[in-house]
């Protein structure tokens, strides 16, 4: 079986001197891998190509055939580690806390501790769709369940 360590090893090779990184890894006990990379600059198609390339070019398929799937975290896809955080500042957020209530507003800063939102404001009586936004509230990283990026308009 192929190992998540040397997967892990693999990709931040690839990815070194770039301003992209491994978000998520999973290998599972079939030698399905996927791998998850984002960028502070983004990421195309091409640099998902570059790191299944450069990891399908380290193994031999005829010692250990494996599956690989190499994508980027899209807008839908949860914030697991500060580097994301800081990268969306300024991007409108929805934050699940463990308590099941929902935050919605700008991201305003994020360190190891907690994220600050300026919390978006409600109003009836509008026909605007763009996110309208108050005072900022700081948000333990404890009290997150999970944070993802929101397409406003």
């Amino acid at each position: 079986m192929i190992g998540e360590h040397e997967i892990k090893k693999l990709s931040n090779e690839c990815l070194q001197g770039t301003d992209r990184f491994v978000v998520f890894i999973k290998v599972s006990p079939t030698n399905q891998i996927n791998i998850v990379i984002d960028g502070d600059s983004g990421v195309t198609i091409d640099h998902c190509v570059a790191v299944s390339r450069y990891i399908e070019n380290s193994f031999d398929r005829e010692v250990e055939d494996f599956e690989l799937k190499v994508s980027t975290a899209g807008i839908d896809y949860p914030y697991i580690n500060l580097r994301q955080y800081k990268k969306n500042i300024g991007q409108a957020v929805e934050v699940l806390l463990k308590n099941g209530s929902v935050k919605r507003g700008k991201l305003s800063a994020a360190d190891e501790t907690a994220i600050e939102i300026e919390e978006e404001i409600i109003r009836k009586h509008t026909k605007s769709k763009k996110m309208e936004t108050g005072l900022p509230i700081r948000i333990s990283m404890e009290e997150i369940n999970q944070t993802k990026g929101l397409v406003v308009f």
